[in-house]
């Protein structure tokens, strides 16, 4: 139930993109993100990723979703990929995967911490 005396934050994850894939020049990694929403049960991280990177494959969490927020990107898992432009969201399969930027891009990152 929600506290009517404590709303929740409001987000505005195109802004948040906009800033970290402005930022990624500054970032040696190629990548930089920020936690917006954080709990017992979930997270939601918006990360951003230079053209050429990625994330290298590693085990799934429990549930996840990877919604494209800017660019295009690419999830793989196994033999299966799953390309991505902004607006587009798909469920993180339960197995290893990787991520790939096609472009400068933002994505949203939701999972599952239960």
């Amino acid at each position: 139930m929600t506290n009517p005396s404590h709303p929740p934050d409001v987000t505005d994850l195109g802004a948040v993109a906009a800033e970290l894939v402005a930022d990624l020049p500054r970032q040696s990694s190629g990548r930089t993100a920020r936690t917006v929403v954080t709990g017992p049960a979930m997270r939601a991280v918006v990360m951003a990723i230079a053209a050429g990177g990625g994330l290298a494959e590693h085990d799934a969490p429990p549930a996840a979703t990877l919604h494209c927020l800017l660019g295009e990107v690419t999830l793989r898992s196994g033999d299966d990929e799953w390309s991505l432009r902004a607006g587009q969201l798909v469920p993180i399969p339960a197995a290893r995967h990787s991520v790939e930027a096609h472009t400068d891009a933002a994505v949203l990152l939701t999972v599952s911490l239960a």
